[in-house]
């Protein structure tokens, strides 16, 4: 395979064949970002390719410093979030009080009663808005500050919204401790 920078540099004058080697490169590893914030795979594959139209469009402006990878996997993750904004324009906005509070986890055999499959299992079955938020939260790294900012949402409820996230979890993996030992 022939240098990164260089099919980058041919990509940034339109030449369809780096932008076929670059896609046929990168999108098993983008259609897995896509996975974990979408509900099935057709709105990934959606995703993916609103994201790679999005990455051919501004490669231009990529001017190599920093990560090429993180670049692509940074527009495709916003094309998710500007696609999940256009389906679910509204958010309840929750006070501060209303957010319920994390209790310590219990851990205590935890790693052998799930495995990261199941885990991304139930994080796939998070209702939409508690998804994207613990998504941004724990896979992106973003603040909650950021998160309220991308998703035009106020902080107490990108708070709520993971709190929550993480009490379903919590919930799911409680389930499925007891009926590990039950078996």
């Amino acid at each position: 395979m022939e240098n990164l920078e260089d099919i980058i540099k041919r990509c940034q004058k339109n030449n369809s064949k780096a932008q076929r080697l670059l896609y046929d490169t990168f999108s098993p590893w983008l259609f897995g970002v896509c996975l974990q914030y979408c509900k099935d795979r057709t709105e990934a594959e959606d995703n993916l390719q609103e994201g790679f139209i999005k990455i051919y469009t501004n490669i231009k402006k990529y001017r190599f410093e920093g990560s090429f990878e993180g670049w692509m996997r940074r527009i495709v993750v916003n094309t998710i979030i500007e696609s999940f904004r256009k389906k679910h324009p509204v958010y309840f906005v929750e006070s501060l009080e209303n957010i319920v509070k994390d209790e310590p986890a219990d851990t205590e055999n935890t790693v052998e009663v799930i495995n990261p499959k199941e885990l991304l299992s139930m994080i796939e079955e998070l209702p939409p808005k508690y998804k994207l938020v613990f998504n941004l939260y724990a896979m992106e790294g973003l603040s909650h500050q950021e998160i309220s900012e991308v998703l035009g949402i106020s902080t107490g409820t990108s708070k709520s919204n993971l709190s929550r996230a993480r009490k379903i979890l919590k919930d799911k993996l409680a389930v499925k401790k007891n009926d590990s030992i039950i078996a």
